[in-house]
């Protein structure tokens, strides 16, 4: 992704979490629908003043995973989290950042390695979730986040709930920006014309497996490099592929 189209995202999803009132009515996460079940594990991000600007994952009781966009350069003392709620403003829990890990290879121009772990102050009392173990082209995915739910750049609000979507992973080939087939997964923009938007960078993308649900990417960037949401697949981190330095961060 070019620098100057990294540093309009940066300042579009800036200006998306300081909008005020609820989402308008349609479509969601763009395309998507309200959550239909409890998430306990996922994470909206708030800035000091109490806006969400992304969303993250809690891996262990004192870990939440994240993009490294979302906290690079950023002071842990100034992002909040709200664990355990599909609502950002209200519900679960309430956690402070103490420290930022952000993936050593994150390249700012790329986005590439766009991974971060953020540790609590506190151990969280909701239930983490596992990591998945597989993330191949056409399995079925399902991406969360409180973002905003029309395509073009400060359009509307964010979503006050958490919304979903269901689509699967396609080939690194429909993914045209920057992509790193070894540790990124292209995700589909069903009938062309839904997937994640302005804050939901950081969200969880999960697959089924059996009864629970596992994590399996992070959501990263759009995979043509366009401002307007859902106009190609987007890119996701794989936390599948990042699973071991993972697994040395947070023991």
């Amino acid at each position: 992704m070019p620098k100057r189209l990294f540093a309009l995202l940066t300042t579009m999803l800036a200006g998306a979490a300081l909008a005020t009132g609820s989402a308008s009515a349609g479509p969601s996460i763009v395309g998507g629908t309200a959550a239909d079940q409890p998430y306990p594990f996922v994470v909206s991000l708030h800035s000091s003043s109490g806006s969400v600007f992304c969303a993250g994952s809690l891996i262990a009781p004192t870990w939440v995973a994240t993009a490294a966009h979302c906290v690079y350069g950023k002071d842990p003392a100034t992002v909040a989290l709200r664990l355990g709620s599909n609502e950002s403003d209200q519900g679960g829990e309430t956690a402070q950042a103490a420290e930022f890990i952000v993936h050593p290879h994150f390249n700012v121009k790329t986005q590439t390695g766009d991974l971060a772990l953020i540790r609590l102050t506190a151990a969280a009392q909701t239930t983490p979730i596992a990591l998945g173990t597989t993330a191949a082209p056409g399995a079925a995915a399902r991406i969360l986040g409180w973002g905003q739910t029309c395509a073009a750049p400060n359009c509307g609000p964010l979503a006050p709930s958490l919304q979903q979507l269901d689509t699967h992973l396609v080939e690194g080939s429909k993914c045209t920006a920057a992509f790193d087939g070894t540790a990124e997964l292209c995700t589909d923009n069903p009938d062309g014309k839904a997937g994640s938007c302005y804050g939901d960078s950081g969200g969880p993308e999960l697959t089924r497996d059996g009864d629970h649900w596992t994590l399996i990417g992070l959501t990263s960037r759009p995979g043509n490099g366009s401002p307007t949401c859902a106009t190609a697949p987007s890119i996701y981190t794989s936390v599948v592929a990042y699973a071991p330095w993972i697994a040395e961060k947070t023991g």
